[in-house]
């Protein structure tokens, strides 16, 4: 209720622009209250000038203020913190000798980490989770209260908890120490969180147990990770469910396996060793691209693998990138590294020979093949590797040009996408970060020119693709737009890039001649599609499943035979394939034939022509589609010319009907 004495009081502005005065010290549950009876029921934290709050906490002066409700988007963070606290809680009624570490919400879940002798099972997760919902069921509060640091330590040493207290010592005296009870259980947390365990809800699920270093050194000693993830109804985590079963089964690392695309081994720790159908898979992906390129005016180049330490000093990825390069020095005391990025090299290239304002744009593209050192934990498959293929090109431009050139490589970058079946993206504009160079007068230049092109996408999709602003996510060099497409089974994947640079060429000291005869620096455009090379293909392996369209597939057709005597004739078969272009095998084998597509099903083969003594004598085969029962007849004329026509890319599709 507002205060009679205006001295007293305080203003809140709420979401729709009205302001109410208000006592201070009122607390979020109160003006929740003073809202509606319903809104106080439903109201499960605040936001204080766009940061979360419990809803208990007490407003000492004017700012903006939003009721936060369960069914709110914001408070599925707390849902998630709040659980971790319910694990922790949980795991010390079972096993009172364990200590509790540090429990952070992460992406869709949250994980806690436990000191005991007898490190957790997955078969240990059953029970907690059922202890778990006991404490949901008691519905405790949960209570905020600042303590000194001395009387933390005092009682967190009661209670054996080491970890807590060397927690305690990392806290700066400035800050105040929050522990939060539930029931009697207690617990060191920065918050905040919702009103009571009760809150949290049942759609939990703990997921699995893991090793982690304490604060993630390997000096110190291993603790036991439990990973869950909760959400607000069991809607959402059955859709969660059923995704994380989804990308099981698409995991690209098994079905590279099933399919024989490629391995790693210890020897060359975040390195690919490709097999042939891998790398046939890998060529078909190259070739598309160089086709794509061509039609959009760039020349491919390739710059040396290694460079000296000087080229990188000018570049500044020696000051701000040395840390992920490997790096050599040579017998007579030269220094250089294998590089991370394509850019230098660009630059010489472009610098090589006097360039007039006629010759701009000019673009330089190259699939080149780059190192940079990623720690052993963070090494994933195909989707995170040290060594891979960059299919990296750099616009150099007139700054009348850049606008323009932004738009045509958003063209090539959303045509390509959409040719892979990726129709559901973003483009992301990312701003200037913390640590880069330059001035700010050419970041603001560039950043209101792709301000303006992003403006224009918008636009010109009709609001079909999103966009949006990634604040400080620049690169060191210039900002950049990054295209976050959307897979087959919802998951998000940060591929493209376009990045404007005043800074390179003017380091460099690259320039062109303009039309008054003065020399005159370009713009740089940097523009990647697919990334990584590899980590595209391991998206693409995952959002077709193995499944590959039939231009794409490293392995198109194989020819398995009913019984030996139709051997001859699928031979026949597979040479008239082959000859149209086409990649086939001849399966011969003596096995059964269900066994034969079983075993080729499993390796992903999108056809499987049947062949018996009656399709011999008849010149026809027996067409079978991966993931179908179903067998069509064709002519062995009607089969290739066909499949010949299903064999072309998009591209080359598009050229036909044009």
């Amino acid at each position: 209720m507002p205060s009679k004495n205006s001295s007293e009081q305080i203003y809140l502005e709420f979401p729709d622009g009205s302001k109410r005065p208000f006592d201070v010290g009122v607390t979020g549950r109160e003006v929740a209250e003073g809202i509606s009876r319903s809104l106080a029921k439903k109201s499960v934290a605040i936001c204080i000038d766009g940061e979360l709050s419990d809803l208990s906490d007490s407003i000492q002066s004017d700012c903006g203020i939003e009721i936060i409700t369960r069914n709110d988007e914001r408070a599925l963070e707390l849902i998630r913190h709040d659980c971790a606290h319910v694990l922790a809680e949980a795991v010390q009624e079972l096993w009172p000798e364990t200590q509790v570490t540090i429990g952070p919400v992460i992406e869709n879940g949250f994980y806690y980490d436990f000191a005991r002798d007898t490190p957790f099972t997955p078969e240990d997760l059953p029970v907690i989770e059922k202890r778990m919902r006991q404490i949901i069921a008691r519905n405790d509060k949960f209570v905020k209260e600042i303590w000194s640091a001395e009387q933390a330590k005092e009682f967190f040493a009661g209670t054996g908890e080491e970890y807590k207290i060397e927690l305690i010592d990392a806290i700066p005296d400035d800050q105040d120490l929050k522990v939060y009870r539930q029931g009697s259980w207690v617990d060191l947390c920065r918050g905040p969180h919702m009103r009571s365990t009760g809150d949290v809800g049942n759609s939990f699920k703990l997921m699995s147990v893991a090793g982690a270093y304490w604060r993630g050194d390997s000096d110190n000693v291993m603790l036991t990770r439990i990973y869950g993830t909760a959400f607000a109804d069991d809607r959402q985590l059955k859709q969660y469910l059923h995704m994380r079963e989804e990308a099981e089964k698409r995991d690209h690392r098994k079905l590279g396996r099933e399919m024989d695309l490629f391995h790693f081994q210890e020897e060359g720790p975040g390195v690919v060793f490709w097999h042939s159908k891998g790398w046939r898979l890998f060529q078909n992906l190259t070739n598309y691209m160089r086709r794509r390129l061509d039609e959009h005016g760039y020349e491919e180049v390739n710059a040396p693998q290694i460079l000296d330490k000087a080229m990188w000093e000018t570049s500044g990825h020696w000051e701000w990138y040395h840390e992920n390069m490997f790096i050599t020095q040579t017998e007579d005391d030269r220094v250089f590294a294998i590089k991370p990025m394509n850019c230098p090299g660009h630059v010489a290239i472009f610098k090589h020979g006097l360039k007039s304002y006629r010759d701009l744009p000019v673009k330089l593209a190259e699939f080149g093949n780059v190192h940079r050192y990623e720690p052993s934990g963070a090494l994933h498959g195909l989707l995170r590797v040290r060594g891979f293929t960059q299919d990296d090109a750099h616009v150099f431009c007139t700054e009348e040009q850049m606008h323009a050139e932004c738009m045509r490589i958003n063209d090539l970058i959303i045509t390509t996408y959409d040719d892979f079946g990726f129709t559901d993206f973003t483009v992301l504009l990312s701003t200037r970060p913390e640590k880069r160079v330059g001035n700010d007068a050419s970041w603001d230049h560039a950043e209101e020119v792709m301000r303006n092109v992003l403006h224009d996408i918008e636009v010109e999709s009709g609001g079909k693709i999103k966009t949006g602003i990634n604040p400080g996510e620049g690169a060191f060099y210039g900002p950049k737009f990054e295209y976050v497409l959307k897979d087959a089974i919802g998951r998000s994947w940060q591929c493209g890039t376009t990045q404007v640079d005043f800074n390179l060429p003017e380091r460099f000291g690259a320039f062109y001649i303009d039309s008054d005869s003065e020399k005159t620096q370009p713009v740089m455009i940097h523009r990647a599609i697919c990334g990584s090379m590899e980590r595209f293909l391991g998206i693409l392996i995952e959002n077709y499943a193995g499944h590959f369209p039939l231009w794409l597939a490293p392995h198109q057709i194989v020819v398995a035979t009913i019984t030996s005597e139709a051997n001859a004739y699928a031979e026949s078969v597979v040479k008239k394939l082959r000859q149209a272009g086409l990649i086939a095998t001849c399966d011969t084998r003596n096995e059964k034939i269900n066994y034969k597509v079983r075993e080729h099903s499993l390796a992903k083969i999108p056809v499987i022509m049947v062949c018996g003594m009656r399709e011999a004598e008849e010149g026809s085969v027996n067409i079978r589609r991966l993931g179908s029962r179903e067998q069509t007849s064709f002519t062995l004329q009607e089969a290739i010319a066909a499949l010949v026509l299903e064999a072309k890319a998009p591209d080359q599709i598009r050229r036909l009907e044009d």
